[in-house]
């Protein structure tokens, strides 16, 4: 029997994307590559903190986030998203975040990680606002949140919808550039947080999608389950997300976050895809773009 490694996700070490797994093994991810594997037994909390479930829970297959409830709960508690670490000595960065036409974002950073965390996000371009104290730079991304609207969220189905039809380099920085120079220009920034230049960066090389657009994700995978096989040509990554040619020629993005918790064993590259998978929106034509609020 084939052996099974439980998987955490992608990361995005180096600005190259990576599998981990439980243990702390890596495997890495070339595009025009194979992925290949299937799912099996139970999908288990993952704990909170680096500590393991105390209740050795099962979560649900549909869930992004693999944990129960009071795992949830603890993790949060010690969150720097949640305010739950007001003391952290760090310097932290506020950025903008492009992910499509239209679609931006604020968040902030603690510094040391660098761009990791856009490229978690799956930013397709950005650009840096500030640097300075922890409560210094959410204080700067409230401010932008009210005075100019703009969200600390784009759910992952926007950013699915758009990602696969990209604007040509000039069109994303003029974008960021506008938008930078509207927050640069706020009175009420805070006082400890020292501006950073204008440079826009491009990431659509590190996703596979220098093109102008990665391969259009044409469904997606929504649930995980025993014995589901995911199995493709690796033709782009964002995020989270792997975008997989699979056989038929369409093209599947497979929300990663939805395996972690999950043994996974090989498959063949070849493998019919049998997880549930359900289409991907078209970018819509008109109208503006809702927001999910905070978290």
């Amino acid at each position: 029997m084939a052996a099974a490694w439980r998987c955490v996700g992608v990361g995005w070490p180096e600005g190259v994307p990576v599998l981990r797994w439980a243990g702390g093994r890596v495997s890495g991810l070339v595009y025009g590559g194979v992925v290949g594997f299937r799912v099996v037994g139970e999908r288990g909390c993952v704990g909170a903190r680096g500590n393991p479930c105390p209740l050795r829970a099962v979560v649900a297959g549909t869930a992004t986030q693999a944990r129960c409830s009071e795992c949830a709960r603890l993790d949060r508690l010690f969150s720097v998203a949640a305010d739950g670490v007001p003391d952290d000595p760090r310097t932290y960065r506020v950025y903008l975040a492009w992910f499509g036409p239209g679609l931006l974002k604020v968040g902030i950073t603690a510094e040391e990680r660098g761009a990791v965390r856009l490229l978690e996000q799956g930013a397709v371009a950005f650009c840096w606002l500030g640097r300075g104290p922890l409560m210094a730079a959410r204080r700067t991304e409230e401010l932008l949140r009210a005075a100019l609207g703009v969200p600390d969220r784009v759910p992952y189905a926007r950013k699915r919808e758009v990602r696969g039809a990209l604007p040509v380099w000039a069109e994303r920085a003029r974008e960021l550039a506008e938008l930078y120079g509207r927050a640069v220009g706020l009175d009420g920034w805070a006082e400890t947080l020292e501006p950073v230049p204008f440079e826009a960066v491009d990431h659509s090389a590190a996703f596979g999608m220098a093109g102008g657009g990665g391969a259009a994700g044409h469904l997606a995978m929504w649930e995980a389950v025993d014995g589901g096989v995911v199995a493709g040509r690796l033709v782009a990554a964002a995020g989270p997300d792997l975008h997989l040619r699979v056989t038929g020629g369409d093209v599947l993005v497979v929300d990663t976050r939805l395996l972690v918790g999950w043994e996974l064993v090989a498959a063949d590259a070849g493998a019919a895809v049998s997880v549930p998978v359900r289409p991907i929106a078209s970018p819509p034509g008109a109208g503006g773009v809702e927001q999910d609020g905070l978290f």
